[in-house]
C-alpha cells in the first residue's frame, strides 16, 4: 500500500493539473455516476469530526477530517484527517495519503476554478483574508489561474506574518509576484480584484460597503457549520446569482442559510458550478459583474485528487510503500 505524507505531496502535486482534476470532478457530478452520502458530522466543544466516502466507477476513497480551530492558539493547524483509498472492486486499501494536505491542495483548486470561471481574465491583483494553510494555497492557485502581480494579505488576529509572506511569496516562484500585508480588511479590498476569504469567523470579515465590493469577484471558503458567516449582506445586492456546488450548501454555510432565512437571498438565484462550467454563458459578459462563489466541498473532489496524486506519484516513484 502507498503512503503518501505533506512531503511527498507536495513533489507530485501540479497546480493547473489539480484545477483541471475538479473540473473533472464537476462532469462527474452533473453526469451522476457516483455515490457521495451524506457526510456524518460529529461536532462538540467547538471541534468537528467529519466522514466523507465517496465511489466513482474509477475511484473510491474516505477522508476522515478533524477541524480544531483552537488549535491556532497551539501553533497547530486547524484541518487534520488522513485519505484511504480502496480499489473500488474489491476494497483492498490502495493508499494513505495525509489529509490535511490533500484539503489544502483540493480546496485551493476548487477557489481556483472558481477564480477560472468567475473572475475577469485581466485581473492582476487578489486579497486573502486569512493567513493560515487554506488561504496560503487558495494564493497558490490563483497565481496560477491568473497573470496575478499582487497578493494582498489580511488576518485579523493581528499576529505577525513575516515569515508567512516570505513562505507565501517563495512558494509562487515567481519574480514578478509580490505578497504584501495590509493593516486593514478595507485596504485589502480596496487594492484586490479577487478577494478570498478563508476564516472561521461567525460574522462577516468582509466590509459591508457596496462601493468598495462591486465588481469584484469573490471567493468564500471558510464558513463552514450555519453559525460561521465571512461575506456581510450587501454581496447579496451586488450579484445576480450566487454559485455553490451542491444544494446543501445552503443548509451548511452560514453565508447561504442565514440570508436565505433573512430573505436577503432566494433559492432561485442559487446556481451550480457544474452547470456554469457545462453551458454556454459569457464568462466575459458575466464577470464584468460582482461575482460570488461559496464552496463547501464535498467528498467527491477529495476523491478524485487523492486518486489523481496516487497515480502521479505511482508514475513518478514518489512515496513509501508499506505492509500491514
Amino acid at each position: 500500500m502507498l503512503l503518501l505524507n505533506k512531503k511527498d505531496i507536495e513533489k507530485s502535486v501540479d497546480l493547473d493539473g489539480m484545477m483541471d482534476q475538479i473540473e473533472e470532478a464537476y462532469k462527474i457530478f452533473e453526469s451522476g455516476a457516483y455515490y457521495m452520502p451524506p457526510r456524518p458530522t460529529v461536532e462538540h466543544d467547538n471541534k468537528t469530526l467529519i466522514y466523507m466516502p465517496c465511489y466513482t466507477k474509477d475511484s473510491l476513497g474516505t477522508k476522515m477530517l478533524t477541524i480544531f480551530p483552537e488549535n491556532a492558539s497551539l501553533g497547530l493547524p486547524s484541518i487534520d484527517g488522513l485519505v484511504l483509498m480502496n480499489d473500488p472492486k474489491t476494497g483492498k486499501p490502495l493508499a494513505i495519503l495525509d489529509g490535511q494536505t490533500v484539503t489544502a491542495y483540493r480546496t485551493g483548486a476548487v477557489g481556483g476554478v472558481g477564480i477560472r470561471h468567475l473572475s475577469r481574465k485581466d485581473c492582476h491583483t487578489v486579497g486573502i483574508v486569512g493567513a493560515g494553510v487554506q488561504g496560503f494555497h487558495l494564493a497558490l492557485y490563483a497565481c496560477k489561474a491568473r497573470d496575478i502581480h499582487t497578493v494582498y494579505v489580511f488576518n485579523h488576529s493581528g499576529r505577525d506574518l513575516t515569515d508567512y509572506l516570505a513562505r507565501l511569496e517563495k512558494a509562487i516562484d515567481n519574480p514578478g509576484t509580490k505578497v504584501v500585508q495590509c493593516n486593514t480588511v478595507e485596504e485589502l479590498v480596496q487594492s484586490s480584484e479577487i478577494i478570498c476569504t478563508a476564516t472561521p469567523s461567525e460574522k462577516a470579515v468582509l466590509p459591508n460597503d457596496k462601493e468598495l465590493l462591486s465588481g469584484k469577484c469573490i471567493i468564500a471558503i471558510g464558513s463552514y457549520t450555519p453559525t460561521m458567516r465571512e461575506i456581510p449582506d450587501v454581496v447579496f445586492e451586488l450579484v445576480d446569482d450566487v454559485y455553490v456546488e451542491l444544494e446543501y450548501a445552503c443548509e451548511e454555510s452560514g453565508d447561504l442559510s442565514q440570508p436565505l432565512a433573512d430573505g436577503i437571498l432566494t433559492k432561485d438565484r442559487v446556481r451550480y458550478m457544474h452547470e456554469l462550467i457545462d453551458s454556454d454563458i459569457d464568462e466575459d459578459a458575466l464577470t464584468q459583474k460582482t461575482t460570488y462563489f461559496k464552496s463547501v466541498g464535498m467528498g467527491l473532489f477529495d476523491v478524485c485528487i487523492a486518486q489523481r496524486l496516487m497515480d502521479d506519484a505511482n508514475q513518478k516513484g514518489i512515496g513509501q510503500q508499506i505492509e500491514f
